[in-house]
Order: structure tokens, then sequence, then C-alpha cells
């Protein structure tokens, strides 16, 4: 009795509850993700109307700063949970509505659960994590993350060729698996304890300019990812759907084993270093995407690119110690909302560029690249609150 009443405890504790809520989000998303243009595509979409769509599921991300406004009427942990409610109700709705007006209905409820969820997600884990265990924490957590998008890749796979399973029924049940979890950690977890009361409403401050900048950056790259590497498979090289399956299978499991080595080496050589060494890389990757004539090796570009978004932590762990700590909710929403930035004219600027120089756009990615490469020499060595860049010799103490 005393060994199971010890291991319930070991489950109800803050890091649980990010880690369950963190791994249910993701799964979710990737489902609806890998599911939604072949379901838009049977219903007779085209091609406009899922750049309309996908223009939409971005407008949360853009406005992510009004979490700070939702958080004067609830805490954090409380949103977290709704985020997740919202998600699955976006989801599970999804297969209901087979029409165009519902994607863009379904897909705008999905993406304010999964955006806000993301942006609370942030901030709770800076406060619950300290500098010393949150490195390892949320490669942790990321870990998780991977294993149960891969999961669900699988389940999907299978679902669909041995079951032959509708995509109502897909919808409906990786919706339900959200709206189930919202409620689990409802009434199985306490509301934990804040150690230092959050600062309310949107704050914006001068000191934290860098953070900002690697955030825009950090948007930048990710639609070059997101949008042009995939698309670079599929039309350059023939990609079909259990291609790229496969190769989000690898990605994800990939992940698994490389974000807890990411976390320990942002312990040992600090966030320059690892977001340093996240740019020259992508530098490279970028160069080699443009120029790229094989198959396998373009497969590996993707699989090494993908790998390099667990370096990202090492810009939350940055500001984690250059903060104020009443400052990390509604800076989470800021930073959230820079980061999307690039997502609302950087797919059509440069689909534009695409149509004459595919090669050209992977070279952008590399000058997006080098500019974050800058922005990294900046970081100090050891950087607190009294010295967030460089440059700052000497500043105001954070506010108490």
């Amino acid at each position: 009795m005393a060994q199971q009443t010890i291991g319930r405890a070991s489950l109800i504790t803050p890091f649980a509850f990010l880690a369950i809520a963190t791994a249910t989000n993701q799964m979710s998303f990737a489902s609806w993700q890998t599911l939604v243009n072949n379901f838009a595509k049977d219903f007779g979409a085209t091609g406009f109307e899922i750049g309309v769509q996908q223009s939409i599921r971005e407008i949360p991300g853009l406005l992510a700063f009004t979490a700070a406004f939702v958080l004067l009427l609830m805490r954090e942990q409380t949103l977290a949970r709704a985020s997740l409610f919202v998600l699955g109700l976006g989801i599970a709705l999804t297969g209901f509505f087979p029409s165009v007006a519902g994607l863009y209905a379904t897909t705008l409820i999905m993406s304010i659960g999964f955006h806000y969820y993301e942006t609370v997600n942030q901030s709770l884990s800076l406060q619950w994590f300290d500098r010393k265990e949150a490195p390892t924490r949320l490669a942790r957590i990321m870990s998780l993350s991977a294993i149960t998008q891969c999961a669900a890749y699988l389940f999907i796979l299978v679902a669909a060729r041995v079951w032959n399973v509708s995509y109502q029924n897909f919808f409906l049940g990786f919706g339900l698996v959200s709206v189930v979890a919202a409620l689990w950690l409802s009434f199985a977890y306490p509301m934990f304890p804040q150690h230092v009361p959050q600062n309310r409403g949107v704050v914006v401050r001068k000191r934290y300019w860098l953070y900002y900048a690697l955030n825009f950056m950090g948007g930048a790259r990710r639609q070059i990812f997101v949008v042009f590497a995939a698309w670079l498979m599929v039309e350059k090289f023939g990609y079909k759907p259990e291609d790229v399956a496969a190769l989000f299978l690898i990605n994800y499991l990939f992940n698994f084993f490389a974000a807890p080595v990411v976390g320990r080496f942002i312990l040992r050589f600090g966030e320059r270093a690892a977001i340093v060494f996240e740019n020259v890389s992508l530098m490279g990757v970028f160069v080699a995407y443009a120029f790229v004539q094989d198959a396998r090796v373009a497969a590996a570009l993707y699989v090494i690119d993908n790998a390099f978004f667990a370096l990202s932590i090492a810009q939350k762990t940055y500001f984690q110690k250059i903060a104020d700590p009443a400052d990390l909710a509604p800076t989470a929403g800021v930073a959230f909302t820079i980061n999307h930035i690039a997502a609302v004219f950087l797919p059509a600027a440069l689909g534009l560029l695409w149509l004459s120089s595919p090669a050209a756009v992977f070279l952008c990615g590399a000058g997006f690249a080098a500019v974050a490469l800058l922005l990294a020499t900046f970081i100090p060595r050891d950087p607190d609150a009294e010295r967030p860049t460089i440059f700052a010799r000497s500043v105001e103490a954070p506010a108490e």
C-alpha cells in the first residue's frame, strides 16, 4: 500500500502535469495535421482553400499575446487545461463538417487551443523548473512528445490499411483523447503553487530585445522547414504519402533520442554555444537543400533539419536566466506572437520566389540562419538579469 501511494504521488507533480499535457497536445495536433489535407481533398477543396486554411491556422499564433488578457481571469494551469480541451473539441468536430466553411471553423477552434497551450506551456515550464534542471526536463518532455507522435503516425497507418477507419472516426478519436486528458488533469491534479506572482497584461521590455529577435528568426526558419523543405520532397523527389509518413516517423524517433542529448549539451556548454552551433549547422543544411539532387540525401537533410528544433530549448532557458521571474507568463505570449510574424508573409513571398528558383528559397534560409548566428554571438557566456546581452555592462535590476 505504501509503495502504491509513493508511486501515485510521483505522478502528481508539475513535471508529470506538463509531460502529459504537452505530449497529448503534440500527439493530437500531429494526427490532425496528418489527416486534414486528404480529408479536405476528398470533399473537393483545392490548393487555394488549403492556403486560406493554413493562414487561418496561424492567426491564433500571431495573436498569442492575447493570452495575457485571458490570464487576468484565470491561472495559467487552468488555461493550459482549457486549451487542451478546446484543441480536442476542434479536432473531434472536424470530421462532422466536410465542407470548406466547416474546415475553416474547426481549424480555428483547434488552433486556438493548440497555440494557447503552447504559450502557457512555455511560461509554466520556466516557472516550475529551476535553471539547473530546466534544459534536461524540457528535453525529457520533448522526447515523450516525439514518441507519442510516432505512436499516432503508426496507429493511423495501421488503422487506415487494416480497419479502413473513416476520417470522421479518426478525428473524433484523437480529439476525444485531448478532451479526456484535459478533464483528467483537471480532477487528478491540484493547482500547483506559483512561487512568483506573474505580472498581468502585455509586457514588452527593451532589455529582452535579443530574445525577441531570436524568436523572430526562429519563426522564419520554421517556415522554410514546414513549407518548403516538405514541398521539396514531394515536388522534386516524388515522395508519396507513405514516404512522407515514414520520414515523419524517422524524424520523431530521432528526436526521442536526440532531445536528452541536447538538454545535457545546453547544461554543459550554455545557451550561447547551443544557438551558435544550431545556426552554423543550419546554414550548411539550407545550402545543401539548395543543390541536393539525391532523394536519400534530401531525406537525411530533412531529418537533420528537424532535429535542430530541439535546440530551441536554449532560447527558452536563455530567457529564464535574463528575465524578471514575474515576466515569464506575459512575455511568453509576446514571444509566441513574434515567432509567428514570419508565418504571415514569408510563405507567400517565398512561394513566388520558388516559382523561379527553388534554390534561392533555401539560400534565403541560409541567410536567416546567418542573421540568427550573428544574434547568438550577442548572448553572454553566462547571461543573467543584469547582463542579458554582451552590450549591457550594467542595467537596472529587474522589478521585485
